[in-house]
């Protein structure tokens, strides 16, 4: 049951952070200059992207080794 609600916490948590990053580029389209994305918004995203990926990728690895 501990198991379900972790992979539960961890699935919403990711959900939540790639829409946030997501928004951040739809937002980076909209300020001015309109089209460009600054580049510290591209490094955010990458970085909530790798975290999300360590949320699984973790999980996953400790998973496999057992």
């Amino acid at each position: 049951m501990e198991k379900d609600k972790n992979k539960r916490v961890q699935l919403l948590c990711s959900l939540f952070l790639i829409l946030v990053g997501s928004a951040l580029l739809i937002a980076g389209f909209i300020v001015s200059p309109a089209g460009e994305i600054h580049s510290s918004v591209l490094i955010s995203f990458g970085e909530i992207l790798t975290f999300v990926g360590t949320i699984f990728g973790i999980d996953y690895k400790y998973r496999s080794d057992r």
